[in-house]
């Protein structure tokens, strides 16, 4: 007798004839998704979908490797992979109503590099030398945060301005890069050197969203190259932004309704080639 876990591998395995007179080649199940052309079975796929969408603080590449048996370069190829259809994807409506905007750095600390590697590494204090992130959280709605090339007003006042609809309250902290957004919001700001918090004056939205996310890179994932970093912004805006679900299977539903159409090829995500290179045998 078949078993779940056999039935969903025999299917896997399965493979389908082009119609098109002039390719005839086969193709699976997998083929136009994320896991096209991947060696493993959907069991291995589906449970590291799971692990992902649903721990909390993330899951590591060594944690995929020890569940379901493969490489860590396995595993953390898959959970790239898996990451692209946890993508929110375009943010073509703006944020309206109270919406609070930070800004935060990501970087490995100091204290954790050799010293060679640190003095080579931090030439500065602050935020040199560091990842520049911009977040967005609409109150009683989405969190939105994307790797910017700085925090300068001209960068952060088009973040705003792009993904924020006139008239909107908008809450920030004093920094002077958000200086001048009164003309077009009604901007209030609080001063972190007096208070946290003046009513509904406020930034703690936000600012739980970049613990939650700190804490993910910092336990989990230890250290994030910058050239990886927004896959993981992907990913912990996916979880803030489903967090209230019923129940883990929701969560799950909704990763494995987004994997069609989407590809990440290993070449790609190492940086040697692009994504639109790849293509499907239909």
């Amino acid at each position: 007798m078949r078993t779940p876990t056999t039935a969903l591998t025999l299917a896997t395995q399965r493979k389908w004839q082009c119609k098109s007179a002039h390719t005839r080649r086969q193709f699976t199940v997998k083929v136009g998704t994320i896991f096209e052309d991947s060696p493993l079975g959907l069991d291995k796929w589906l449970t590291a979908v799971w692990m992902i969408t649903n721990c909390k603080n993330g899951v590591s590449s060594y944690e995929i490797h020890r569940a379901i048996g493969v490489t860590q370069k396995t595993a953390w190829f898959m959970l790239h992979r898996v990451r692209v259809a946890m993508q929110t994807g375009s943010f073509e409506k703006k944020m309206g109503g109270q919406v609070e905007a930070d800004e935060t750095y990501i970087g490995g600390l100091a204290k954790n590099m050799h010293r060679d590697k640190r003095h080579a590494r931090i030439t500065g204090t602050g935020g040199k030398d560091k990842v520049a992130v911009m977040g967005l959280l609409e109150r009683k709605g989405e969190v939105r945060a994307q790797v910017i090339i700085d925090a300068t007003q001209a960068t952060l006042h088009g973040e705003v301005k792009r993904q924020v609809e006139k008239g909107a309250e908008l809450f920030t902290d004093g920094w002077k890069g958000y200086s001048g957004l009164h003309a077009e919001y009604l901007h209030q700001v609080i001063d972190h050197a007096e208070k946290y918090v003046d009513g509904q004056i406020h930034t703690n939205g936000i600012e739980n969203f970049w613990s939650l996310l700190k804490r993910g890179i910092k336990g989990t994932y230890v250290s994030v190259e910058p050239y990886h970093l927004f896959r993981y912004l992907d990913e912990q805006v996916f979880r803030f932004n489903n967090r209230k679900a019923d129940h883990d299977g929701i969560r799950f539903s909704i990763v494995t309704s987004q994997v069609a159409g989407k590809r990440l090829t290993y070449k790609a995500l190492t940086g040697k080639l692009s994504d639109e290179d790849s293509s499907s045998p239909c």
